[in-house]
């Protein structure tokens, strides 16, 4: 399935989370693998802060292999479906993992890439953040 995640960069947790992506080392250990790489190579931006990707989880509970992995980083703020689960093969029942060959999520990418800029890690930190 694939949701929409919403989350905060933690203060003071930018420059780290920067280190990990540049590292590779963001989600080792995870069986979601590089996955966590993508997600921030795709992730946008808003103006005030808020962070929003694209994630792809076959957990019962939504993201909740991922979760402490995400919130070394982040605070999350919302997890959504990104579409029906109705249409979603893997959720439907028609073909189990569908998710892995599933065009999904690079057009909620691309309906994403209208929202905010980028991700850019080494901005400094906002006051906020």
């Amino acid at each position: 399935m694939r949701y929409l995640v919403t989350a905060r960069i933690r203060p003071g947790r930018r420059a780290a989370l920067k280190r990990a992506v540049d590292e590779g080392s963001l989600g080792r250990g995870s069986v979601a693998g590089d996955e966590y790489l993508h997600d921030m190579a795709q992730a946008r931006e808003l103006a005030d802060g808020r962070v929003k990707w694209v994630e792809t989880c076959f957990c019962a509970t939504p993201l909740d292999e991922e979760r402490p992995y995400w919130e070394a980083y982040f605070d999350l703020l919302s997890i959504k479906d990104a579409h029906a689960r109705s249409t979603c093969r893997h959720e439907n029942g028609t073909e189990y993992w569908a998710c892995c060959d599933c065009d999904c999520t690079v057009r909620l990418e691309a309906r994403l890439k209208t929202e905010g800029a980028a991700l850019d890690l080494s901005k400094p930190e906002r006051a906020a953040d």
